[in-house]
């Protein structure tokens, strides 16, 4: 299936690093509606960082395409709903809403949970990222579009050798399946190449 303008359906992008998956998303919501909200989940800890959220920034803005760009490291599923009931009420085309980047999301949840602890959560901190991803997963299923999230796929390298390292790469699988099954479309970026998930995805049939 391939999104038309205006078209309500939510997008599920990944890829690994520097895959191209980011530019992807913005090319394909600019193809989906004629503004968009960029919702950037990143938190600036350092200089690099810093830059490289500028340059991300800039790059947006010679785009000429109409971004609003909204920082939200952590009320995410909050954000979907209130975009979604002002998008409702205001009627009309939709504006494209992009999520840059869920694996980003999901570091800062479990960096906050953490306390210092190197990722040995107890049970009340994992029922509290699982609340929090539950809300997301909710959020992105109410969410009536044109919604792009972006996602890195992390489980195709090598085991983490500390144990907040191999509990990210569990949860963010954990959460691009969960979400991958309830979006419209899903692609991967490989090399610069998005590939369509869903069309080439193998179907069990039912007995």
């Amino acid at each position: 299936m391939t999104a038309k303008r205006g078209e309500q359906v939510a997008i599920f992008i990944t890829g690994g690093a520097r895959s191209g998956k980011s530019g992807f998303a913005e090319a394909y919501a600019m193809k989906l509606a004629k503004q968009g909200v960029y919702i950037a989940t990143s938190q600036s800890w350092d200089d690099e960082m810093k830059a490289r959220t500028a340059r991300h920034r800039l790059d947006r803005e010679k785009s000429q395409y109409p971004w609003q760009t909204i920082e939200e490291p952590f009320e995410l599923a909050g954000l979907l709903r209130k975009l979604e009931e002002q998008h409702s009420a205001a009627g009309g085309e939709r504006t494209a809403v992009l999520v840059d980047c869920l694996t980003l999301w999901l570091t800062n949840w479990l960096l906050r949970l953490d306390k210092g602890t190197d990722g040995e959560l107890d049970v009340n901190d994992y029922e509290d990222l699982h609340a929090e991803i539950e809300k997301l997963i909710e959020a992105v299923a109410a969410y009536s579009g044109p919604l792009l999230l972006v996602t890195n796929e992390v489980g195709s390298g090598i085991v983490p050798a500390y144990p907040l390292g191999r509990r990210f790469r569990d949860e963010a699988g954990r959460l691009n399946r969960k979400l991958a099954a309830i979006c419209g479309e899903a692609y991967l970026v490989v090399a610069g190449l998005p590939l369509d998930l869903k069309k080439h995805a193998f179907q069990l049939e039912e007995d």
